[in-house]
């Protein structure tokens, strides 16, 4: 049964009645995206760094005497009982190589996200903060699809609560008619709502995952296939901004190096004065301003009235294991819930595609999703005809996992760049014109164990929710391999996935990772050092 519950996030307010990712830096150090903030992912280690030795259990004052002990006895000693322990040497976490052995996967659209992602791994970081570096790489090496100008939507399995979140931040159009505004732009809400995802389930600084970005965008980066890809597809009226074609002219073709200093700075800028900057401050002003001659005709109070939501993700029961899909109807998770049920209840792909495109059809019109299971309308079919949306799938080594999808609205949104700042600006979804892409990512996990066993996304318009479904149904019955359930969805629908059969933690060695080879993204999973 699909079951949607909502709930905002960001209960403690601060200034302005902002949730606290919302607030500019306060203090030197500090920037958005640490991890003192209350109630959204503080550090275990923080919470038991409280209290001194009194009372100290015999087998603690042995710990706290080893401890002494190792502190007068040089770096020699201290690194052989480290190895002894089954620990990572010298390294110290967000050193390369902290973690040895299994370190989890990802998988995703773009492969220079996949890189990024796998050493966020490896220095010890969560799969929320592997997602979010890489995600902040995909607006970089992926402006498509994906950019600071945009959304999305996110799942994230917290493997101690053994429980599954949903943070959605879907680009949505502004409360408000701007006149002159010939490209109305969208909210942007892609910073936003990855450090709520990072703040709630991270491990590491915010400001050292922006850092790839920053580097990637100041010194270039090779154009993929799927970008080149889409350059071709929608490439004139691209170039024909002018600040837009400053910036691609001459490097649409595959292999071209992309140099984009403009995004640097404003990653810079994240980096140091936080993302809170960019919805209240002095980015915000610049952005807002920038907006009007690009035709967005987006205004401050729109940025600063933007907020994440942290929510129950609408859930179906596959066994002993539970699928959870994004819970908002704009997002497409209607559309892959009821497609994965029907699947799982036999019925052919086409088949579970229209009882899955007619839900979310009929969810935008206000109806209940576990309704609409038993008696679909016929499908609306009105999709955006370009696949506009991008993938990303992470696991940590721990059985955390987070499962995305990020969007435009449009092939590289309205086509306009912000003055100043070096992204483009996403396209405000509006009836009889831009329909904005049917989000679906999906994660399923066992409640019971705790464990972590399946991860996707899917892109391609009307074909997302099955490119989303069709792997994780084939996975769970265990029907062949990922790559080829990934293969088996049909054009244009593209998928990326995660999974590991016997659960985890579990047996790593049957754990796997695939993209649809018809693409040009990149999956791995395996061992670090």
């Amino acid at each position: 049964m699909v079951t949607a519950v909502q709930n905002e996030a960001g209960t403690g307010r601060t200034d302005d009645a902002q949730p606290r990712w919302a607030q500019p830096r306060r203090q030197a150090g500090r920037p958005e995206g640490g991890r003192r903030m209350r109630g959204l992912g503080q550090d275990s280690m923080d919470r038991g760094s409280k209290g001194g030795t009194r009372g100290a259990s015999p087998a603690r004052a042995l710990c706290l005497g080893l401890a002494a002990s190792l502190a007068l006895s040089g770096c020699s000693t201290v690194d052989r009982v480290s190895q002894s322990l089954g620990l990572t040497g010298g390294a110290q976490p967000g050193d390369p190589g902290y973690v040895s052995g299994f370190l989890g996967g990802a998988a995703a659209d773009d492969p220079r996200a996949v890189l990024v992602a796998r050493d966020v791994l490896s220095r010890g970081g969560s799969a929320a903060d592997a997602a979010t570096a890489a995600a902040l790489v995909m607006a970089v090496t992926l402006p498509s699809r994906a950019g600071l100008g945009g959304g999305g939507a996110c799942l994230s399995f917290d493997p101690r609560r053994g429980t599954t979140d949903a943070i959605t931040f879907p680009a949505e159009a502004p409360g408000h008619a701007s006149p002159g505004a010939d490209r109305p732009a969208a909210v942007p809400l892609m910073a936003r709502g990855l450090y709520a995802l990072q703040a709630r389930a991270g491990r590491r600084p915010f400001e050292e995952l922006v850092a790839p970005a920053e580097t990637l965008a100041r010194f270039g980066a090779q154009v993929s296939r799927p970008l080149a890809t889409d350059f071709a597809t929608v490439g004139a009226p691209l170039l024909a901004d002018p600040r837009a074609g400053a910036v691609f002219r001459g490097v649409t073709a595959e292999g071209s190096q992309l140099v984009q200093p403009e995004l640097a700075n404003t990653l810079s800028r994240l980096r140091t004065a936080g993302v809170g900057d960019l919805y209240l401050g002095a980015m915000a002003r610049q952005l807002a301003d920038g907006s009007m001659p690009a035709g967005g005709g987006l205004r401050v109070e729109d940025l600063r009235d933007a907020i994440p939501r942290l929510q129950q993700p609408l859930t179906v029961r596959a066994g002993s294991d539970l699928a959870a899909f994004a819970p908002l109807a704009s997002t497409g998770g209607v559309a892959a819930a009821v497609t994965f049920q029907a699947l799982r209840n036999g019925e052919a792909p086409a088949t579970a595609q229209a009882r899955g495109l007619a839900a979310a059809s009929a969810a935008r019109g206000g109806a209940d999703p576990a309704a609409l299971l038993a008696n679909p309308p016929a499908p609306a079919g009105n999709a955006a005809p370009l696949p506009a949306s991008s993938s990303l799938v992470v696991v940590d080594r721990d059985g955390g996992a987070v499962s995305c999808n990020f969007s435009m609205n449009n092939l590289f949104g309205t086509g306009r760049m912000v003055p100043g700042m070096g992204f483009l600006l996403a396209a405000a979804p509006r009836p009889g014109g831009i329909t904005p892409p049917l989000l679906s990512p999906v994660l399923v996990s066992n409640a019971n164990i705790k464990a972590f066993r399946y991860a996707g996304a899917g892109s391609g318009q009307e074909d997302a929710p099955l490119a989303a479904a069709l792997p994780a149904a084939q996975a769970l019955a265990r029907r062949g391999s990922l790559a080829e359930a990934l293969a088996a969805v049909p054009e244009p629908g593209r998928g990326a996935a995660l999974a590991c059969p016997d659960y985890l933690p579990g047996n790593v060695a049957t754990c796997q990772a695939a993209v649809d080879p018809r693409g040009g993204g990149l999956a791995l999973m395996g061992r670090g050092n």
